[in-house]
C-alpha cells in the first residue's frame, strides 16, 4: 500500500493508536506506540526514540534513532480493538540521526544479504515451520506443566484445537496464510506452518507470530514459549527452514533431469550450508538452552550432512509433485525458534550464496539413520557434528567469519559480546540438578 491507501484503511478500521514494531539483536520484539493523527509524520520522516536503552543498538552517547514505517506490515491488531479507537501496527526499520540505515538492524542486515543475492539474479525463499509449548499459568505464574497429555496430531485434546484455530485466524488479520496446524510430539507442543514467502516477508510474519501467539494464549490464561527445550526428557522445539531460489518465476532449484529433481545451483547451495553450519550455529541456536534440544534421540539434528527421506540429516529434501517444480527446496533443520529470524535468514543465505559463488559440491546423501552411526563410522564417513553448546558455537564462529560476513563486523561484535555474557553467566552459576548430585557427596 501506499501513503494514501495507508491512511484510507486506517479510517475504515476505526484505528486511534499505532504501534510501530521493531526488533532487537537477540529477537525480542520492542515497540513505541503513536496516535494515529502521528502517522503521516512517521511515515514521511520517521519517529525518534532512544536507542541506547535497546540492545546491540546505540551508545548512549549517541542515543537518538528513528523508525520508518513498513507500509506493506500495516495490520489491525484484533485484540487491542477497543470502543475508545482499534490499534493497527507497523513493522518498522531503524535509521540514524544522518537519514541512512542503522546496520545494527536485523531487518537491515536481512536486507543487504537479499541484495546480494539479487545482484546475482536470485530472490530467496523461506517457508519456516515454529513449534511451541502451551503451558499452564497459575495466579499469573507460569508454570512448566504442558496444557494437555496429547501426542502427533492427536485432534482435541483440552481446548488445543480450539486455541490454534484462533491463533489461525489471528495470523490470517495480519497477512500471514496459515497452511497447517497441528498437535506435535511432545505434551503439550503445537506447530503452525505458514506459506512460504520472500525472506524479509517471511521473517516479518515469524515476529508476528511469536507476540500474536502469545497473546491469544493469555486469553486462555496459559503461555506460549518460544523455548527450545523447556522440558528434559520430552521433544524440543525446532523452527525447520523450508528454501529455494527463484529468477523471476522459475524455481533455480529445480531440474527435471536430476535424480534428486535438485538444479547445480540447489547442490551448491546445500554445499554451502553444510561447509558453515558450525559457524552459523550461534545465530541459528543463539540460547544455552538450544543445545539441549540438539542432542541425539529427540528427532533433533546433530549431524551435518543432507539426505532426501532421512530425517535425522541436517538438510533434508522434501518430496514434491513434479507437475510443481515451484516447490523444490531444501529443508534446515536445526534452527529453533529462539532465533532472531531476519538474523537466522541472513546467514543462511550468505552460507547458500557462499556455496552457489564458490561451485561447491556437497558430499554423498546419507539415506541411513544417522542416529545408529558410532563415532568410528561418523569418521570414517567424514560426518561432523553441531556444536554441543553455546559456548563451542562462539568458539565454531571465531573460526568461521561467515557470521560476521553476514552482520558486519561491529554488528557480529555486539552480536557475540551479549552470547559470551550469557555463555559466561550460564556457566557461572549453580543450577539445581548440581545441588542435588553434589551438595550431600563432597
Amino acid at each position: 500500500m501506499d501513503k494514501n491507501e495507508v491512511f484510507e484503511q486506517a479510517d475504515k478500521d476505526g484505528i486511534k493508536f499505532v504501534v510501530l514494531q521493531f526488533s532487537d539483536l537477540l529477537g525480542s520484539s520492542k515497540s513505541v506506540t503513536i496516535p494515529v493523527g502521528q502517522l503521516d509524520n512517521a511515515l514521511e520522516h520517521g519517529i525518534w526514540f532512544d536507542g541506547s536503552s535497546i540492545e546491540g543498538f546505540a551508545r548512549i552517547h549517541e542515543s537518538d534513532m528513528f523508525l520508518r514505517p513498513d507500509a506493506e506490515t500495516y495490520a489491525p491488531i484484533p485484540w487491542l480493538s477497543s470502543s475508545h479507537g482499534n490499534t493497527a501496527r507497523f513493522i518498522c526499520d531503524v535509521f540514524n540521526p544522518d537519514g541512512k540505515p542503522f546496520e545494527g538492524d536485523p531487518r537491515h542486515v536481512l536486507k543487504k544479504t537479499l541484495k546480494e543475492a539479487e545482484e546475482l539474479g536470485l530472490k530467496y525463499f523461506v517457508g519456516p515451520e515454529l513449534e511451541f509449548f502451551l503451558f499452564k499459568k497459575e495466579n499469573g505464574a507460569i508454570l512448566p506443566l504442558p496444557h494437555d497429555k496429547a501426542g502427533y496430531f492427536d485432534f482435541i485434546s483440552d481446548k488445543a484445537y480450539e486455541i490454534r484455530r484462533e491463533m489461525t485466524n489471528v495470523l490470517g488479520n495480519f497477512g500471514i496464510t496459515v497452511e497447517a496446524t497441528h498437535h506435535e510430539v511432545a505434551i503439550g507442543q503445537h506447530e503452525i506452518d505458514f506459506r512460504y514467502a520472500d525472506a524479509l516477508r517471511a521473517a516479518d510474519n515469524v515476529s508476528t507470530m511469536k507476540f500474536a501467539l502469545k497473546a491469544i494464549a493469555q486469553k486462555y490464561d496459559l503461555h506460549t514459549t518460544f523455548m527450545p527445550k523447556p522440558i528434559a526428557g520430552i521433544n524440543g522445539s525446532g523452527m525447520h527452514v523450508h528454501q529455494s531460489m527463484f529468477t523471476d518465476d522459475n524455481n533455480v532449484f529445480y531440474d527435471e533431469n536430476d535424480r534428486y529433481n535438485l538444479s547445480e545451483n540447489a547442490y551448491h547451495f546445500i554445499a554451502g550450508q553444510l561447509k558453515h553450519a558450525k559457524g552459523m550455529s550461534v545465530v541459528l541456536g543463539p540460547t544455552v538452552n538450544s543445545y539441549k534440544r540438539l542432542v541425539p534421540g529427540y528427532e533433533a539434528p546433530v549431524y551435518i550432512a543432507w539426505a532426501r527421506v532421512n530425517r535425522s540429516a541436517l538438510i533434508r529434501i522434501p518430496r514434491w509433485n513434479p507437475e510443481k517444480p515451484h516447490s523444490a527446496r531444501c529443508e534446515l533443520r536445526c534452527p529453533d525458534p529462539s532465533a532472531n529470524s531476519y538474523l537466522a535468514f541472513a546467514v543462511m543465505l550468505k552460507a547458500g550464496l557462499k556455496g552457489i559463488k564458490e561451485n561447491l559440491e556437497p558430499p554423498k546423501p546419507v539415506e541411513e539413520n544417522l542416529f545408529h552411526f558410532d563415532d568410528k563410522k561418523l569418521e570414517e564417513m567424514s560426518i561432523g557434528t553441531l556444536p554441543e553448546s553455546l559456548g563451542h558455537a562462539l568458539q565454531a564462529s571465531e573460526k568461521d567469519p561467515i557470521a560476521m560476513d553476514a552482520f558486519g563486523k561491529e554488528t557480529y561484535e555486539k552480536y557475540i559480546k551479549a552470547k559470551k555474557a550469557e555463555w559466561d553467566s550460564y556457566r557461572q552459576s549453580v543450577s539445581q540438578w548440581e545441588i542435588e548430585r553434589y551438595l550431600e557427596g563432597y
